[in-house]
Parts: C-alpha cells; structure tokens; sequence
C-alpha cells in the first residue's frame, strides 16, 4: 500500500520542494515560524519586504517592532510573530549557523516540534514529518493514522509506515497533496489514483 502511495505522489510531484522562498537559514526559520495558520504565497510576499528592509541577522536584531509589525501584519497574529522575528534575530547573533540542535531550536521564540521539523528536514535533510493540517487530513484519509490521532501519534505513524522511503521528500510531497488535490473543501477524488483506498 504505501508504495503505491509513494508511486503516485512521485508521479504528481516529481520535484516537490517547500514553496517558501529563502536565501539564508534564519530566513526559511522566520518564515516557517511565519506560515502558521497562514498560505505560502502570503509570507512570501512579506518576506521579500522584510529580507530586503533588514538584509542582515544584525539589522533584523535591531529593527524597530512597530515597524516590523507593520510588514507582516498581513499575515495575522502580526504582534507576537513580529516580536517572535527580532527575538529570533537577536538569539542568533552568535551564530554563523543554526545548530542541527533540535533542543536548540525548539527553544527559540515561536518554534515549535512542527517549526523544527521543516527546518530541519530542508537544512539538514533529517527525515522528519512536520504534520500540518494538510498532512493530518491526508493521512487520516488514507487510513495511515485515526481521526482521534494527534500530531505526534500522526508523525510517528507515518514515519513507521514510510520507514522505507525518502522522507524529506514525502513530507513535501503529502503537503503538496493536500494542498492542490486532497483538499479540505472539494477535493479532487474524480482523477485520484487513490481513491481505492480513501476514507472520503
């Protein structure tokens, strides 16, 4: 069975990748941190503001919080993200890298296990599953997991069934899924390859 969940989603999206735009690794940090609850595209458009205004972790560590929260206020919840950026900033500082330290990361303002686990999947190429919203659905659909599972019960699930496989790239390629075909609100079941074995 997952390998022909695997097969399908290889066919769909021979080149998944994280649709978040980033030159530096405390750029694609700030904007994970960003995209809770929140599209893409959308931080997208904030970050090209805000990476160009403060091009450096030095200027980000100094900028000015009203002005920050007018960046991202597109994004909701913009006063305590724009706290989390300059916070994030200044506990860098020191460093010319983030660590491949989950406790490390965890540990910064805003980042949680879901945060940490994108991170550290596309930096250091861990093989870990961040289980969005996106992904929860997928595999609650495909039977991988029960709707009474938690994140954490998901994540293990899923690393247990795909134990074999490219994790990183599952991951993108499940987020993408749910994100363009397993959709919350019509999803596109007529053309699915899976629908033999989905709940919906």
């Amino acid at each position: 069975m997952s390998n022909e969940i695997v097969k399908y989603l290889d066919e769909l999206f021979p080149d998944a990748k994280c649709e978040l735009e980033y030159s530096k690794d405390y750029e694609l940090l700030i904007a994970i941190m960003l995209s809770a609850q929140t599209k893409d595209e959308r931080v997208n458009k904030v970050t090209r503001i805000l990476n160009k205004k403060y091009p450096s972790l030095e200027k980000l560590a100094n900028a000015d919080l009203e002005d920050v929260k007018s960046i991202i206020k597109p994004l909701g919840n913009y006063n305590k993200k724009a706290f989390n950026v300059i916070n994030i900033a200044k506990s860098l500082l020191n460093y010319d890298k983030i660590p491949n330290d989950r406790t490390f990361i965890e540990s910064l303002p805003g980042v949680g296990h879901k945060t940490a686990n994108v991170f550290l999947a596309m930096i250091y190429h861990e093989p870990c599953f961040a289980v969005d919203t996106h992904v929860t659905r997928v595999s609650k659909r495909l039977k991988i997991s029960k709707e009474k599972d938690d994140v954490k019960i998901i994540e293990k699930k899923l690393m247990k069934y795909f134990k074999d496989y490219d994790i990183e790239r599952l991951h993108h390629q499940l987020v993408l899924f749910g994100r363009y075909h397993c959709k919350a609100i019509k999803p596109n079941c007529d053309n699915c390859k899976l629908k033999n074995i989905c709940k919906k």
